[in-house]
């Protein structure tokens, strides 16, 4: 049972409701177009509910950060998110000055405003505990004119920072419908879990899959680890196989040195558990060639072999519960996509029930048109990694906290 409020605990007709989304988006840095309104879509769901049932809504969200070549301001989100809803989204070009609260105050019952990119206000970088975030500007500012806090956005639920956590020790606080299907479908398949549990692990952010590899096997949840990209070189290092100097240096450039040694005691804690290629692909002039880990030429590793893609769709067909986080390789070239694709692949014809992380993975899985073969695609990489590595998310914990505080006053 949920510690946290749901939409379905409070009564929003005719009241104020800030809440807290998620709709960073991939943005062209020449012209400024939105290239990718998926997450728009996802909270729509979310919003149009509020507005239905009465709600003046304003929404909280952030757009990269400062100094990228997406930072930028949310009168284009605006208008693809008033599509995304079907209604239309109101916005004004700022967070908390006179203007902002003028446009608060005046909304009417079923309306949505879109406050500015929160990240354009400095205290948002802030990682605080909730109480420290309610002494802030931005909370002081806008919290005497909502009657409630939701927090919709699973995607940055990992991070503590003002918008995300500081209103919910200040107003009762709910999660919404975005956060709470990610939080209840996750956790009842990590609290439930079926037998065999296959956990596929690639992508660039090796620590992130090896604190999770490390998690899922000391706590019994998986049978095997599937390694593939950038972790999986480290693991074949760590195995004791010369993956030669191109790719002992990148490793090393990305500062993951250390991580070498974690994965050499892995390996020796749970032998068998963990699957590592037993051939690679390389890029040799500018083409992939498949080459068994004892032979690696000094040469970047950009996928995994065929081989290997044989054995790791077998282990997966046969799972009854898949977790899958990261691509396999370089999958922006045709020539290295093979290993993810085959791995979607093999998740989207099993049986068992599957759950991909954000980012790359979950596009790549919508973009080959396995979308709704999977059973849940995560909104959030990092929040789903750090519950899938046994991490508390600081969003939660706080709605958390804010149920109990704001309940036992009732």
């Amino acid at each position: 049972m949920a510690k946290f409020n749901t939409i379905d605990d409070f009564d929003v007709n005719g009241k104020t409701v800030l809440m807290r989304i998620d709709i960073n988006s991939p943005v062209d840095p020449n012209s400024g177009i939105i290239l990718d309104d998926t997450r728009m879509k996802i909270h729509a769901e979310t919003i149009k509910e509020l507005s239905l049932k009465g709600a003046k809504t304003v929404l909280l969200a952030h757009q990269s950060r400062p100094g990228k070549n997406d930072f930028t301001t949310f009168k284009q989100h605006a208008e693809v998110l008033s599509k995304a809803v079907g209604m239309d989204v109101k916005y004004v070009d700022s967070i908390f000055s006179s203007t902002a609260k003028e446009a608060i105050l005046a909304l009417e019952p079923g309306q949505i405003l879109l406050l500015e990119n929160v990240r354009f206000y400095s205290e948002e970088q802030l990682k605080r505990s909730p109480e420290e975030e309610a002494t802030s500007v931005l909370v002081k500012s806008l919290s005497p004119l909502i009657d409630y806090f939701i927090n919709d956005a699973f995607a940055a639920a990992h991070r503590s920072q003002t918008s995300l956590v500081g209103f919910t020790t200040v107003v009762p606080s709910a999660a919404g419908r975005v956060m709470e299907k990610e939080l209840t479908v996750i956790g009842n398949a990590l609290e439930n879990v079926q037998h065999p549990c296959v956990f596929a692990l690639g992508g660039m952010k090796a620590d992130d899959s090896i604190m999770v590899t490390e998690n899922v096997l000391e706590n019994g949840t998986a049978d095997y680890v599937l390694v593939s990209g950038l972790v999986a070189n480290i693991f074949i290092w760590a195995a004791g196989y010369d993956i030669k100097s191109t790719n002992e240096n990148f490793i090393e450039a990305r500062g993951y040195l250390d991580m070498v040694d974690k994965c050499r005691d892995l390996i020796k804690r749970f032998p068998g558990k963990i699957i590592y290629p037993q051939d690679v692909a390389v890029s040799v002039l500018g083409d992939r060639a498949d080459v068994t880990i004892e032979n690696i030429p000094d040469a970047s590793i950009f996928d995994i072999g065929r081989q290997s893609l044989i054995e790791y769709s077998k282990i997966i067909r046969e799972a009854k519960t898949i977790f899958a986080n990261g691509p396999a390789g370089v999958f922006e070239d045709p020539k290295f996509a093979i290993g993810t694709e085959d791995i979607i692949n093999a998740i989207a014809s099993s049986e068992g029930f599957s759950i991909i992380g954000g980012g790359h993975i979950a596009a790549a899985c919508v973009n080959l048109g396995y979308g709704d073969k999977m059973d849940h695609i995560s909104s959030g990489g990092g929040a789903s990694i750090n519950m899938l590595a046994g991490k508390p998310l600081a969003a939660v914990q706080a709605l958390e906290a804010s149920a109990e505080l704001f309940n036992n006053k009732e």
